[in-house]
């Protein structure tokens, strides 16, 4: 029998990191000369690889401007972590106790994000939340969000199977990357895409609360 796997977004979905993620991305705008996008446009990328984050911020930009951009911003959130420059980060209300309750229904737990893996294992320490999960894929590993390879992994590592597996996100790129593994796709209401989004990109349903994640992910909506 397949074990059941939820996988789980981070930036806007378990932790709210868009303070610090505005902030590296305003940085390297200002290390190119270049005005800085609005932090609701920032927002609206979290979650891309940041390739292709870049190339949604400057799509008239050439390839090569995108990849030297994204190395910009990786020096840029470097610095503010070396120097103390970053805000905290912190779980969104109830997501520890989602976890608790879904570890208690049975569920193996996984992280898929736009993160690397550094960035992702250093704010599940940061957390205490290591030990939680099972399977944990990054940018560093696999294509760009909505490409489904993350959630191929996760269940792979996980043995799951795309029928006993559910995707809980923020963004449009996750309920799409949801659909197209062939898992069951959640949308969580206080991240950085509007519900509606959600629903459009294939959301099933939308959380409004991390208390109701356990029900919905057994399918009792």
């Amino acid at each position: 029998m397949s074990n059941r796997l939820v996988i789980f977004d981070c930036d806007g979905t378990l932790v709210d990191s868009q303070a610090n993620i505005c902030v590296a991305m305003e940085q390297c705008f200002a290390a190119h000369t270049l005005p800085a996008p609005g932090r609701a446009d920032i927002r609206r990328i979290v979650g891309l690889s940041l390739v292709e984050a870049m190339r949604a911020l400057l799509p008239d930009a050439p390839p090569e401007q995108h990849r030297a951009m994204a190395e910009d911003y990786k020096r840029a959130f470097q610095t503010l972590r070396g120097n103390g420059g970053l805000l905290d980060e912190p779980l969104f209300d109830g997501i520890a106790q989602a976890l608790d309750a879904l570890e208690a229904d049975g569920w193996l737990l996984g992280v898929a994000t736009g993160k690397s893996d550094r960035g992702l294992s250093l704010i599940l320490a940061h957390h205490g939340l290591s030990h939680r999960f099972v399977t944990l894929q990054t940018a560093d590993r696999h294509p760009s969000k909505p490409h489904p390879a993350m959630i191929h992994a996760a269940i792979a590592e996980a043995g799951a199977t795309p029928e006993t597996s559910v995707m809980i996100g923020d963004t449009s790129f996750d309920m799409a990357m949801g659909v197209a593994a062939g898992v069951r796709p959640i949308g969580v209401a206080w991240g950085y895409h509007a519900p509606d989004e959600l629903r459009d990109a294939g959301a099933l349903m939308v959380a409004g609360h991390a208390s109701e994640l356990a029900r919905l992910a057994q399918g009792t909506y």
